[in-house]
């Protein structure tokens, strides 16, 4: 309904005001606790209304206000990191690998064995070099809702391992959390003397390839912290590189599910006010927005007598995904050009 969707851009909309520098001119509308360190506008801001003209004004202003302050983390609008030029990929583009591959649906088997035999010979390899560290890395993301997200890393060198740590990392998405369990392993890996080439094998490679990219995005702050710790040690002496390695989950390649098994093992209860980002915050818009729809939905004035209800495999009646997906796609049509909407 074109209501709940102008409701959903709206409250992801307000998470935008998190991206403005801190003296953006819109700074001086808002409340002392999003004015940054611009002075508050003489007659139209917040802060000058008494409390009785704050509780009889609404508006896009005051939503926007409240709403960012569930926010807890920190984007970077004028990083120095992520200036043209000073970038890690604009000068050590050369010493920064992807070793991707794409697993189509035709010959997922043959294309998984390939994998399966190039990780191996791989992972035999890098093993042989005492100053070749490599990592798993992996993260949890219970589906509950009740729990918060946990990203590990283990660090191996020489078949050894030498280093393993989980965080908790609040309620975030799980790229979110991908990225925090990328970052703790490359910090910890170029902070060790006779490192001389680092070996990331994740299941994904979205979050590895946005660990080099400092710019405005949820999980900013672990871009930065990788992008600064990369570029140390590059500079520390010539040769190093950095390969991210795609591992197929369903593989349960050892050393990545060693790291899977470690972060899926520690539950943490979310508590009052758990570290949130900034796509978890917007996912949360479009999921609360989805679950009015489907409460809707079942009203039969509103749903109409003539609506073909689909099912699942399971005998539940289907309803529309968090992704906007169409309800046809419980068909298993591969191509959504075969349907018309």
């Amino acid at each position: 309904p074109i209501n709940l969707l102008l409701r959903r851009l709206s409250e992801q909309a307000d998470y935008q005001f998190a991206t403005l520098t801190p003296t953006h001119p819109v700074r001086a509308f808002l409340s002392r606790f999003n004015c940054g360190t611009i002075a508050p506008h003489p007659s139209l801001s917040i802060q000058t209304m008494s409390e009785p003209e704050i509780f009889r004004t609404s508006g896009t202003l005051f939503e926007s206000d409240t709403n960012v302050l569930a926010l807890t983390e920190t984007l970077l609008p004028m990083n120095p990191l992520s200036r043209p030029g000073v970038r890690l990929m604009d000068r050590f583009a050369d010493q920064v690998h992807f070793d991707d591959c794409k697993i189509s649906r035709g010959d997922a088997d043959k294309e998984l064995k390939q994998r399966t035999k190039h990780l191996d010979k791989l992972r035999d390899k890098i093993s042989e070099n005492i100053g070749t560290y490599y990592a798993g890395t992996d993260a949890s993301l219970p589906l509950s809702g009740r729990y918060q997200a946990i990203a590990a890393s283990i660090l191996f060198s020489g078949g050894v391992e030498r280093w393993r740590a989980r965080h908790v990392a609040g309620k975030v998405t799980a790229p979110d959390a991908e990225l925090y369990a990328i970052r703790s392993a490359i910090v910890n890996a170029t902070s060790r003397d006779d490192c001389t080439d680092i070996f990331i094998f994740t299941d994904s490679m979205a979050s590895a390839r946005r660990a080099v990219d400092p710019s405005i995005h949820s999980g900013q702050g672990h871009s930065v912290a990788v992008c600064e710790a990369l570029q140390t040690w590059f500079t520390r002496k010539d040769g190093q590189s950095i390969t991210f390695v795609y591992v197929p989950s369903r593989l349960q390649l050892d050393l990545h599910y060693k790291a899977h098994k470690y972060a899926t093992e520690l539950k943490v209860a979310l508590g009052p006010r758990p570290a949130t980002s900034f796509d978890s915050l917007r996912m949360q818009a479009a999921l609360s927005r989805g679950v009015s729809w489907n409460v809707l939905f079942q009203d039969p004035e509103y749903r109409g007598r003539n609506f073909l209800q689909l099912k699942t495999v399971d005998g539940a009646i289907a309803q529309p995904g968090g992704k906007d997906n169409p309800w046809i796609h419980f068909a298993n049509m591969s191509s959504p050009q075969l349907y018309a909407r």
